[in-house]
């Protein structure tokens, strides 16, 4: 920079860009790019330098800048982490393909001759609330180019705010049309309102309205604090009174600092024309093309030579070895085990798998770890391997050959959690939560599972072994070949070791190829996006959430049961006194004849075996017609809680910790939704009192209490946000009862005083529209003709014609691609789309309902990822998910303080990624059991 320069002082105007906004805004704005010479990602960069090329030949008039600067956070850590340690801990990490953009960002400023300023310690919002203050008070004026909520404190006299995007200057009217008040009083409103995008705490309940009317009322946080035993709403005024230190620290957190220490002077940031050779060089190294021919022109300059392939002198990627057990090794003592240590620290990464003796990662004994770093090497480590029988009552013992296991774990323990190191596995969730219960917790963690799953929802299955043969073309090891099958299986403790061991390597060489294939293609496919922030920061979460457990009443099981049991009696004597005669209502073929043959129900269809289809469709369409079918389908959901829930659950009680353990596939549906299993406890029915009924099971740890926060009708906003429905839009702003509402706009019905069955056939179409219902469908939802449903759906249509728009357009884009997408850029394949016949229509539906079903999915993984960090200073903890639905354990004290944190992180789970036009709306309960609290 030069010293020359002549003074900064009145006339003179500075523009501050918000460098790192512009980063981020260009990294998820434009598709990934890499440097075709060697792969680098530079999407950012080149969204980045677009950026700044538009600000620099921008014809600005009057408000064209004698002196600017781009301002960039230094680092993650400020001297804010020091006052409050737990500021900004909710923000995920960023994805790894936007961190090597980073110093390519800064040598881009200095290529365009832009001031580029960073300071360690602070804030690039502090830099520029410094450099504000210093060019107003020397009689500038300053405009800062940025959307950035929390530089809204600075606007003022000589002192304004630009959108980037939107172009609109953001004045004194604009901040007090956001926050309620004047410039002067926005951090006021900040600090009670808190942030949970920078895990502020605020005032728990508070947000920024009540917040506005707080300060409008007594002037200014303090006399609000000193006088807040006034307040005449209790839980208001017992909020402040509990909460003033922390709301004290909210506001030292959200008010910038203008004292940050400079090391230049305002004069030396004048404005100054790029450098065409260090500009178009830079450009050129980059391989940006397009770029570069438009700077060359508008500067007179020759373009350069951006070559289009890779140098000849860069060699081929060589050909990679076969996996063959040759190349593993099978370590037996502590030399071989700390040379592999050495390899993986030298390399940053490492693929692990373990081998244990169970499926149960909570309860299964650990018997072996392998390791690969390098292609055609791998290694197996084993600890538990036995001779004899391993069960309780044999006698079995540890065979010679292996290191102990403590010393083993003592080992791997520092590289398995060095956040330097990269730990690679397929299902990765399964092995975390097995060395959990050791001790270690490692991360950071890459699944190639989710890393196919990302790539290929919905086109095949992710298991290792489909994955080895799809794209390595290597057929693994059968897991029978190693454990046998059937009655002559062993436990793998039992495996000798050297039969243990090429299975075991071999699983570790295998993971780390497919980490060396999927990496470079998620960018490549627009994914890295979806999987890094989506997808694998969800395998700590999760695995917590799992190994956490949740109490379940042992007692009020066997109690259900018992009633469960009468109950289907009961059933049994109504549907054979409609029968007229007793017969086994379990057995399809005696139902069949009742119905067909005895009663003479239409519809019968005999298979190849000349029974009766008797499934849950057929009998839903006579339920329409006849109560014995309606009593039998009541009668196979009795009989399916007892089985499913009151009997089997009291068999999933693990000893040692007394609670039941589900398990969560996060690659299940091809939506994106979460599936539980051993046991599934999303699929316990709600609409039913005995469904809820067996959720008075679950129960709270003594002391403390279950909390349930319920997205409300998430997908139906969603549905209104994505196919831009004015009356369904403004009745979720307005807060309207939406299934009444709606039945209204149809049926030309008021609201008031409304037939509770109207809106009960308005829920029913508003939540089947979504999922492609027909009339058919809807008559059996209904249990109502088919023609009235038809109908019901045909006046639909006319109210909300935006839907029908919505659903033709997404089909055809669906056969178009062969894949929709969601809001958040998850890719979900439709491979069927294009097919003819029944098929058809169910892959139609499909493709209408997954961007809904999947935006929902996506909305509530961003909440549970968020929600670790934002909870961690209260005694709570995440136990389960139910699709919309997030169940927490915490103190009975803490309850308030965990809904109003919970809840904010859920209602702003979308941001900043999207901003719906609807807003999100979540419900929150608590009690001793899960049906109190739900």
């Amino acid at each position: 920079m030069t010293t020359d320069a002549p003074a900064f002082g009145k006339g003179c105007h500075l523009h501050l860009i918000d460098g790192s906004a512009f980063i981020f805004r260009a990294y998820h704005a434009l598709p990934p790019l890499t440097r075709k010479s060697d792969g680098l990602p530079v999407g950012a960069v080149a969204g980045f330098c677009n950026m700044l090329w538009k600000y620099v030949t921008d014809e600005h008039g009057s408000d064209a800048p004698t002196h600017a600067a781009v301002i960039f956070d230094h680092s993650a850590r400020t001297f804010r982490n020091d006052i409050y340690d737990l500021y900004k801990a909710n923000r995920p990490e960023p994805p790894e393909d936007l961190r090597p953009q980073f110093p390519l960002t800064r040598q881009a400023t200095r290529a365009f001759n832009i001031a580029c300023i960073e300071i360690e310690g602070f804030e690039a919002d502090d830099i520029i609330a410094t450099l504000a203050c210093q060019a107003r008070d020397a009689g500038g004026s300053v405009t800062i180019i940025s959307s950035d909520k929390d530089m809204m404190q600075l606007v003022g006299d000589g002192v304004e705010m630009l959108d980037p995007i939107k172009g609109k200057p953001i004045g004194v009217d604009e901040v007090r049309e956001k926050f309620g008040v004047g410039p002067d009083r926005v951090v006021d409103v900040q600090a009670l309102a808190g942030d949970s995008v920078d895990n502020v705490p605020g005032a728990p309940g508070i947000g920024i309205k009540t917040a506005a009317q707080l300060i409008a009322e007594y002037g200014d946080l303090e006399t609000l604090l000193a006088r807040a035993d006034e307040i005449k709403q209790p839980k208001r005024r017992q909020t402040l009174i509990d909460h003033a230190e922390q709301i004290r620290i909210s506001r030292r957190l959200v008010e910038l600092d203008c004292d940050t220490p400079l090391d230049f002077s305002l004069q030396s940031l004048e404005v100054r024309d790029p450098d065409p050779d260090a500009l178009l060089g830079f450009l050129a190294e980059m391989e940006f093309r397009t770029l570069s021919a438009r700077v060359a022109e508008k500067l007179g300059a020759k373009a350069p030579v951006v070559p289009s392939a890779p140098p000849s002198d860069v060699p081929a990627a060589p050909e990679l070895p076969a996996i063959a057990s040759s190349g593993h090794d099978c370590v037996r003592d502590r030399a071989a085990l700390d040379a592999w240590v050495a390899q993986i620290r030298e390399a940053g990464h490492v693929a692990i798998d373990t081998e244990t003796t169970g499926l149960d990662e909570m309860r299964a004994d650990l018997v072996g770890i392998s390791l690969a770093v390098h292609a055609g090497s791998a290694c197996y480590v084993p600890v538990g391997h036995v001779a004899g029988s391993d069960d309780l009552f044999g006698a079995a013992r540890l065979v010679d050959g292996q290191l102990p296991l403590d010393e083993v774990l003592t080992v791997l323990k520092p590289v398995l959690e060095d956040p330097a190191i990269l730990k690679i596995g397929q299902n990765v969730k399964y092995d975390w939560k097995v060395l959990a219960r050791h001790g270690i917790r490692m991360a950071p963690v890459a699944d190639t599972m989710l890393m196919s799953y990302a790539l290929n929802a919905g086109t095949h299955n992710h298991g290792m072994d489909e994955l080895a043969e799809r794209y390595l073309a290597h057929r693994c090891i059968p897991i029978k070949d190693v454990i046998g099958s059937g009655k002559s299986q062993i436990s793998f403790a039992q495996v000798p070791i050297d039969t243990a061991a090429p299975y075991a390597a071999e699983d570790a060489e295998v993971t780390l190829r497919l980490w060396q294939h999927f990496a470079p293609m998620l960018p490549s496919e627009k994914v890295t996006t979806v999987y890094e922030t989506l997808e694998r920061p969800m395998v700590p979460v999760l695995a917590d959430m799992e190994m956490a457990g949740i109490r379940v009443d042992g007692e009020t099981l066997k109690r259900m049961s018992t009633a469960f049991a009468q109950k289907m009696a009961q059933l049994e004597d109504e549907i054979h006194a409609l029968a007229g005669e007793t017969f086994n209502i379990g057995s399809p073929k005696q139902l069949g004849e009742i119905l067909f043959d005895r009663m003479g129900l239409a519809g019968g269809k005999q298979g190849k075996t000349g029974a009766y289809s008797t499934s849950a469709d057929v009998l839903a369409d006579l339920a329409v017609e006849h109560d014995l079918p309606a009593r039998v389908l009541d009668w196979r959901q009795i009989s399916k809680l007892k089985s499913t829930y009151t009997d089997a659950l009291q068999g999933h009680v693990n000893p040692d910790t007394g609670r039941v353990h589900t398990s969560y596939s996060i690659a299940g549906a091809q939506t994106g939704r979460l599936a539980s299993t051993e046991p599934n406890l999303q699929n316990i029915p709600v609409r039913s009192d005995e469904g809820r009924r067996i959720r008075e099971a679950f129960v709270a740890a003594d002391g403390h209490r279950l909390v349930s926060l319920d997205y409300s009708q998430i997908e139906l906003r969603i549905l209104a946000h994505v196919a831009d429905i004015p009356a369904l839009k403004q009745a979720f702003r307005d807060g309207i009862d939406i299934h009444a509402m709606t039945a209204s706009q149809m049926f030309g019905v008021p609201v008031e005083g409304m037939d509770p069955m109207i809106r009960r056939q308005a829920k029913a179409i508003n939540f089947g529209v979504i999922y492609g219902i027909s009339g058919f469908g809807l008559s059996r939802n209904l249990r109502i003709p088919r023609a009235e449903a038809q109908a019901f759906i045909d006046t639909y249509f006319q109210r909300f014609p935006e839907i029908r728009a919505y659903m033709d357009k997404t089909v055809a884009d669906a056969k178009e691609t062969g894949f929709v997408k969601t809001l958040f850029g998850r890719r979900i394949n439709t491979p069927g789309i294009n097919q003819s016949g029944p098929a058809a229509g169910g892959a139609r539906r499909a493709a209408i309902n997954a961007p809904i079903q999947g935006a929902a999915a996506d909305i509530i993984r961003r909440a549970m990822i968020r929600m670790p960090d934002a909870i961690r200073h209260l005694p709570a903890r995440m136990l389960l998910q139910v699709h919309d639905e997030l169940v927490f354990e915490v103190a009975e004290d803490a309850v308030d303080d965990l809904i109003a944190v919970a809840r904010q992180i859920m209602e702003g789970a979308a941001e900043p990624a999207m901003k719906l036009s609807v807003p999100l709306v979540v419900d929150a309960g608590s009690g001793r059991n899960w049906a109190e609290a739900h």
